[in-house]
């Protein structure tokens, strides 16, 4: 299957696709696709296709730049397993980063790219390199894609480095008043607050300051009254 023959599957409704531009508010092609139908058709290819064949179909949606062509490249190498799990699937999801440029795209590849982080930590190495470019898109994904290590109630020594690791990324971040940059802080806190109340509260005591108003609020949304 090529890349032209899987747009076609997707189908389409113009006037779907006229509001998702709308709301969206960046400039590509949409085809006007709701995300449940993409996961369907794609689940199919998932069956369909081997690794191989899925990495290649994956790279040439994406390269497509409409929008549910990257969304769907996004969800074919969203899995827990993939065999084998070489560095491929990992590279590609990583070369996509600095191309994100808006926030659906941007958070369903790093979902991918959380199943690939969760499966071979040692990934995040690379994923701390990140947190210091200039691309605020970039920065962002450092924190999106490390979402998993907020959620253990009981971390085991590795992830509870791992968590701290990225709390450190979060506080070099606090001075950064992007949008959504802050609304990443707030989110990264926010889901930690649910499975580790202290660190967060010890996290707002010492920067909470230096976050914006609302991202603040939103941190400790979750924290115990």
């Amino acid at each position: 299957m090529n890349a032209n023959d899987a747009i076609a599957l997707l189908g389409g409704e113009a006037q779907k696709a006229r509001e998702m531009r709308a709301y969206h508010k960046v400039d590509r092609p949409y085809l006007g696709v709701a995300n449940p139908v993409i996961d369907a058709i794609v689940k199919e290819w998932r069956a369909a296709l081997d690794l191989k064949a899925r990495l290649q179909l994956s790279s040439d949606l994406w390269d497509t730049n409409i929008h549910e062509g990257r969304i769907a490249a996004a969800k074919l190498l969203t899995q827990a397993r993939i065999r084998p799990d070489d560095t491929a699937a990992w590279d590609l999801i990583a070369s996509w980063v600095p191309s994100f440029d808006a926030w659906a795209v941007a958070d369903h590849a790093s979902i991918a790219g959380q199943k690939r982080l969760v499966w071979q930590p040692s990934r995040l190495v690379q994923v701390e390199a990140w947190t210091t470019s200039d691309y605020m898109w970039t920065r962002r994904a450092a924190l999106v894609m490390t979402l998993p290590w907020t959620k253990q109630n009981f971390p085991k020594p590795a992830e509870l480095e791992a968590r701290d690791r990225v709390l450190g990324w979060a506080a070099s971040y606090v001075t950064d008043h992007d949008w959504f940059i802050q609304k990443a802080i707030a989110w990264w806190l926010r889901e930690l607050s649910k499975h580790d109340a202290p660190r967060v509260i010890a996290f707002l005591d010492k920067h909470g300051d230096q976050m914006k108003p609302f991202a603040r609020k939103e941190a400790g949304r979750k924290l115990p009254a």
